[in-house]
Order: C-alpha cells, then structure tokens, then sequence
C-alpha cells in the first residue's frame, strides 16, 4: 500500500505509539489527520510533522464524546474528501486489582477503549464504502489475547475489539475494505503512568517492563509495514511475545506464570 497523498486519520496521536505513527506517516506523504483530547501536545505534533513538508491537521477528540462524533467526521469529509486509512489508537491502560476496582473505572475504561473506537469505526465505514475502499486498523494489546493480572477491565476492552473487528474484517471484504489488528507488547511509552488506579487516577509511575521495552519508533514502523502487506494481525514487541504462544500451546505454564507476578 502506497500512502503518499492518502488522507489517514490517527487517533490518540498526541504520543506514543500515535505520535510515532504520525511521522511515519508523514515521512510517506500521507495528509494527516491527528486527533486526541491533548490539544497542546497535538499541535507539538504537528509543528514536528510539518518538517516532513505534508499537510497534518488537528482535530480535537475527545473519544468518549459519542454524540460528536458524526459532526466532526463530516466536518473532516468536507475538508479532504475522503478517508483512506483510519488508525484507532486512542486508549487507556489499567494497573488495580479486580476485586478493588468499582464498576465505574471498568466502565470508563471500556468507553475508552471499546465503544469510542467502535463508534469513530462505525461513523467512517460508510465514507469508505461510497469512496471504494479503504483500511481500518486498531491497536489492541498482547492483553487483548489473553488476562493478566492488574488489567482486568483493559484486558477485556481490548478482547472486546478483537470480536468486533474480526468481524468487521469478514463483513467489509467486498467493499475492499481491509482491518488490521495490532497487538503490542511492551513499548516504551507512557502508558503505564496514566493506567487508571482502582479510584480512577492515573497510576503516575513507569513499570519497569514497560521502560524496557521497544521504541515507539520501531513499534511505529512494524505496524506501518503490516498495513503495507495487509496482515490480519500483527504482534509487536520483544521476548514478551513468548508469552502469547505459551498460553496458546501450554495454558498450564502461562497461568503458572501469570500467578506469579506481583500487584504494584
């Protein structure tokens, strides 16, 4: 897939992994839309993505904000005519134990993670459809194949995407609309210090799994090469991934390890 002069929307593109699939992007000549709730941060962005001389415009979202949705995305049709490449990417992380965490942090978490990326996915879908195509890719999480402790409710948001658009995937083939599914490891970004505790603060410190772990930048571009060869699905990340076939082929192994790790 070829991006120079396609329109690709990014959301949660004010850091991390978003941030660096912005440039990448733009180092392809892609026209970029980037969005998140972080207005200051987006514009660093896109001062920095204008030095790769293609176009790069804000759109403020707050992705809980359902019922703005349709207005913003017609906004962003009547501005460049079409959407080509839709990249969710908005999300938030966990760090409490099951037991501790009231409903409304799971809550939370699931508006962010599920139903706002779902909503967004579902308003651009028939943009795509009147333009002939187009590609839709979500970021999960190595979470979102299995439990792990400290990340009940992101956990399940992210297993969540994994039904909705598996089977988006098959439901969109004849409308040359393409999904992928991406599932990182441990990157080193900032995740895990703005998790949502167990009273729905941000958790505010660096795991040290998390400070080991890839750049974004490398993470950025494995992911902008599976759209390339349009995979289904791509793991991301370093010797963490081992995990990911161990529950697969010894269950009893990985729910020995998962045991042993310990809340923070």
């Amino acid at each position: 897939m070829v991006f120079k002069n396609n329109v690709v929307w990014i959301t949660g593109a004010s850091s991390g992994i978003g941030e660096a699939l912005t440039y990448e992007f733009a180092r392809q000549g892609a026209r970029l839309i980037i969005s998140s709730n972080q207005q200051a941060e987006l514009e660093k962005v896109q001062k920095k993505c204008k030095t790769f001389g293609t176009e790069c415009f804000i759109q403020y979202l707050d992705i809980t904000d359902i019922a703005n949705m349709q207005h913003i995305a017609d906004s962003i049709i009547k501005r460049f005519g079409k959407i080509d490449v839709l990249v969710n990417n908005a999300g938030i992380s966990q760090r409490s134990l099951t037991s501790e965490t009231p409903l409304e942090v799971d809550r939370k978490i699931m508006e962010i993670d599920y139903f706002g990326t779902i909503a967004l996915t579902k308003i651009v879908l028939p943009f795509m459809k009147n333009n002939g195509g187009g590609y839709i890719a979500v970021t999960s999480s190595i979470s979102g194949k299995f439990g792990f402790p400290l990340r009940s409710a992101y956990s399940a948001a992210k297993h969540a995407l994994h039904g909705f658009f598996e089977t988006l995937r098959s439901e969109v083939y004849d409308d040359n609309i393409k999904v992928l599914i991406a599932f990182p490891g441990r990157i080193k970004t900032d995740i895990s210090l703005n998790a949502l505790t167990k009273d729905g603060t941000a958790h505010g410190k660096m795991d040290d799994g998390q400070n080991k772990g890839i750049s974004v930048e490398k993470c950025a571009r494995q992911y902008l090469k599976a759209i390339q060869r349009d995979k289904k699905e791509v793991l991301i990340g370093a010797s963490e991934l081992l995990m990911v076939y161990i529950h697969k082929f010894s269950p009893k192994l990985f729910y020995k390890l998962a045991r042993k790790i310990k809340p923070t």
